[in-house]
């Protein structure tokens, strides 16, 4: 019987025999299952063989040379900065006293001097103060 304006789907017997094969096909696709794993299994030996989903040795060497650009950009924008920062102190300094221009031109060679010094440091050729030794011992513990 219809309710409202949905009417009632019939029931046929192609619905009634398909419900009764349904443990049947249900072995069948548990066999199915098993074959799709061994066919997994080949797949992925296959791939493997070939190398596929490896990193190439092109794509190990673009990564090597975006790191050594990144460590590039590190080193030399500590190095300007401190060149920068040595030249504004100079600037202020001799705006302040009135010493034009040599305390402008102590303040380039001893930002030039510490910009040195950190690129030194970060390369890993000069060891660290032992200040920030102590406490980076003090903060591991």
């Amino acid at each position: 019987m219809a309710v409202g304006n949905i009417p009632e789907k019939p029931q046929h017997s192609d619905d009634v025999a398909s419900k009764a094969d349904a443990p049947a096909q249900a072995g069948i696709q548990s066999d199915t299952g098993a074959s799709l794993d061994d066919r997994l299994q080949k797949l992925g030996s296959h791939l493997a063989a070939k190398g596929v989903g490896e990193k190439s040795k092109k794509d190990e060497q673009a990564e090597k040379n975006a790191t050594s650009m990144a460590q590039a950009m590190k080193l030399s924008s500590e190095f300007i900065a401190g060149i920068v920062v040595g030249a504004v102190l100079g600037w202020f300094f001799d705006r302040v006293l009135g010493t034009n221009p040599w305390g402008l031109i102590i303040f380039l060679f001893l930002g030039f001097g510490a910009g040195t010094l950190n690129v030194l440091r970060s390369a890993g050729y000069v060891a660290e103060s032992g200040i920030n030794v102590e406490r980076k011992q003090q903060d591991k513990k």
